[in-house]
């Protein structure tokens, strides 16, 4: 398991994952967001014509889907940290991802 730092325009916040998923975070990222436009067990997360998600439905949608068996954690809410501004040490070089 390795960290990652997520967002969904709100405070930035460290996950445990699967190395798998940090080592190729935009990819599931990206996976999740075609999960979420096509399958049906997503529809609760279509609203009006758009998605309505943030980052903890993406670690909800690893463990039931993708990892059941290796359940992805929350670490530490890290809070508001502007996007152009440095991680705080030891997430620094964590891959990070903003929904």
């Amino acid at each position: 398991m390795k960290n990652i730092v997520i967002s969904a325009d709100g405070d930035r916040k460290v996950f445990s994952v699967p190395d798998a998923v940090a080592d190729n975070l935009t990819k599931y990222c990206g996976d999740f967001i075609k999960w979420l436009r096509n399958s049906p067990d997503a529809m609760k997360y279509r609203m009006g014509g758009g998605l309505c998600y943030n980052e903890e439905d993406f670690i909800e949608y690893l463990n039931a889907w993708i990892f059941p068996n290796q359940k992805s954690k929350l670490v530490k809410n890290l809070g508001w940290i502007d996007y152009s501004s440095k991680l705080p040490e030891p997430y620094v070089d964590c891959p990070t991802f903003n929904f």
